[in-house]
């Protein structure tokens, strides 16, 4: 079976060409939404399909794509709140020590000292930094800031990321 990354949401339409906006969930969308590339809509109740970038550009926090064949606002409204995918085999090769969202999400947070926060459920792109969206057992769930101050060490094979704990980072409620 096919697995895919997303990239971005398709969240509404913008003017009457055929252009969609996009919150970006992807750090490649230069890469991402290249004119010609292939991406997958996914829609709740409806089967995934095929689209090809035929322009992008950026307006404020969003990206603005239109797709080959799709001339109107008429041929695209249908398409909001879907999710823009592409196949996890499309993946590029990260330089050392960037890593991609899904390889991150899932992981198992501890500290220097070995004690277990949580399980990484979701991360954030608010600025200068990603926040990692911490869940923990019984307990409010924890932000921490992705800088190297705080994330020590990722290790994919164990699933782990090792943090530095800040005075004040986890409240302990």
């Amino acid at each position: 079976m096919t697995e895919y990354l997303n990239v971005g949401k398709i969240v509404n339409t913008q003017g009457i060409k055929g252009e969609v906006r996009v919150i970006s969930q992807t750090d490649f969308p230069e890469l991402r939404y290249k004119k010609g590339n292939r991406l997958t809509l996914f829609q709740a109740d409806k089967q995934p399909i095929e689209l090809i970038v035929k322009s992008h550009r950026k307006h404020k926090n969003f990206d603005l794509l239109s797709f080959e064949g799709h001339f109107s606002i008429n041929d695209v409204e249908k398409y909001r709140d879907g999710i823009l995918k592409v196949e996890k085999t499309d993946g590029n090769e990260l330089p050392e020590n960037e890593y991609y969202y899904h390889q991150i999400i899932g992981l198992t947070v501890v500290t220097a000292t070995g004690e277990t926060i949580g399980k990484i459920k979701e991360i954030l792109s608010p600025g200068a930094n990603d926040v990692w969206v911490i869940a923990r057992s019984g307990k409010k769930d924890v932000l921490i800031p992705y800088i190297e101050s705080v994330v020590k060490l990722i290790d994919l094979n164990k699933g782990q990321v090792t943090i530095e704990l800040m005075e004040g980072l986890i409240d302990e409620d």
